[in-house]
């Protein structure tokens, strides 16, 4: 699938060096950091404008998964939705599934490693989700709390 915009964006965001900033404010402070990717400010302010309260907790999963997905109308907000979207994945799954802690690649991206040692790429779901509405966010929340 070739979506112009996508890949501007892709190749403006791309793996950063293995000293990137959010790899070292991670190594300093994981706790702030893990607050720093809860905020998804973009997706707060639209969702909130659909009436659906961000409460980090699985069932806004689902409401978020219910909700029209009027941000694919406009393709340069889609991506920032999009990331958001699976910052805020990653977040529910960190505060709610036992042993579930963030983790910041070599390369600076975020993700979500289980208790088991699987590793989410709550990113590339949030994307998928705001792109296609699949997978569910909801879904991925599930697979992760049987882990």
């Amino acid at each position: 699938m070739n979506i112009p915009f996508l890949d501007n964006w892709l190749k403006r965001h791309e793996r950063e060096s293995p000293d990137a900033p959010l790899v070292a404010a991670f190594d300093r402070d994981p706790e702030g950091v893990a607050e720093l990717l809860a905020e998804c400010e973009l997706l707060r302010a639209r969702v909130t404008e659909s009436g659906v309260a961000l409460d980090d907790t699985p069932r806004s999963l689902q409401e978020l998964d219910q909700l029209p997905p009027r941000w694919r109308d406009d393709p340069e907000e889609l991506p920032w939705i999009g990331n958001d979207a699976g910052l805020y994945l990653g977040t529910v799954i960190v505060r709610n599934v036992p042993g579930a802690r963030w983790q910041v690649w070599p390369g600076g991206g975020p993700v979500v490693r289980l208790a088991s040692g699987r590793e989410i790429q709550v990113v590339e779901s949030g994307l998928d989700w705001a792109m296609t509405g699949s997978p569910e966010l909801s879904q991925v929340y599930a697979e992760a709390a049987e882990q």
